[in-house]
């Protein structure tokens, strides 16, 4: 069974620069793990690799798309799933590194993410009309109607999983939370999780958002806003949704960077409760344990060696 090696946590923890170094250190090369980082026309807001960054390790399924291509966690599962093997076939070690927690766990483990796409499409259609008619609220009080289980799992703010949700019901007649249990690992994987204190966390999500600012984020918030007419995944994007009320002359800048702060702490504290329940992870803390890099060498290492 192939080996791949996944590096997880929460945004502004320093996934991305912890990656490079194990790729450096282990003759790896990365796969981008996240679900907007697939998109050509934004960087800054999807805190993507720099340039500079790529051209140290070779990173995989990072500006592949547009905005406006359809794109799902099954076109990610079959993309990823060839770099892995392209990475495999040069001897190298592949490295998935990224924050989507469901997009990890589907490529990592064999979760049933539908047959069809055209039927898909129809099904999750059905759930986006619902959701502007009847708001996140509603859509959550359908999934936990039909699925309880799967209701608890899901926060209310996390539109999307609770459409895939549904979209699955719809699909199988089966419960989602009873076929989420149903999985088999894809590969012989280890999962580094990164996480620290709260606040400095936290701390570390407004100084990201500062910077995003700085480097002309407004700019990617503008043209998607230009675009929103057009359907596209990116719009439920938290860094660029929230700057709409900005361009509508409903709000100032400083209201709507206070709202994405708001916004990415929130994030962060939705996607550690995802990683804790629905993966088995090795914690490190890289901002308080100045060992955590090494430690993570000889982790992966000897995991390597089995």
């Amino acid at each position: 069974m192939q080996k791949v090696l996944a590096i997880v946590g929460p945004t502004a923890i320093g996934k991305t620069d912890l990656a490079i170094k194990v790729a450096q250190q282990l003759n790896g090369q990365i796969v981008s793990g996240d679900s907007m980082q697939v998109y050509r026309e934004v960087a800054v807001g999807t805190a993507k690799a720099t340039k500079e960054e790529q051209e140290q390790v070779k990173h995989y399924l990072v500006d592949t798309r547009s905005i406006f291509d359809e794109y799902s966690v099954k076109d990610f599962v079959t993309e990823a799933t060839k770099a892995i093997t392209q990475i495999t076939e040069q001897n190298k070690l592949p490295i998935l590194a990224g924050g989507t927690g469901f997009y990890v766990n589907a490529l990592l483990n064999q979760m049933q993410l539908g047959e069809k796409k055209n039927e898909d499409r129809g099904t999750s259609q059905k759930w986006e009309d619902f959701l502007k008619q009847n708001g996140p609220l509603k859509l959550w009080q359908k999934l936990n109607t039909k699925d309880p289980a799967a209701a608890k799992k899901i926060p209310v703010q996390n539109t999307r999983r609770a459409m895939r949700a549904l979209t699955v019901i719809d699909r199988t007649g089966k419960k989602f939370s009873q076929q989420q249990k149903k999985i088999k690992p894809r590969y012989d994987y280890l999962i580094i999780g990164l996480n620290s204190d709260r606040q400095e966390i936290y701390r570390r999500i407004n100084l990201r958002v500062d910077k995003m600012i700085e480097k002309g984020m407004l700019n990617e918030a503008r043209f998607i806003y230009d675009n929103r007419t057009k359907e596209h995944q990116i719009l439920q994007a938290i860094a660029y949704k929230e700057f709409f009320p900005y361009f509508a002359g409903e709000k100032t800048v400083t209201e709507c960077v206070t709202q994405l702060k708001t916004a990415s702490r929130r994030y962060a504290k939705r996607q550690l409760t995802y990683f804790r329940n629905q993966l088995p992870i090795t914690w490190f803390d890289p901002l308080n344990d100045p060992e955590c890099e090494a430690k993570i060498i000889r982790k992966a290492s000897e995991w390597l060696n089995e």
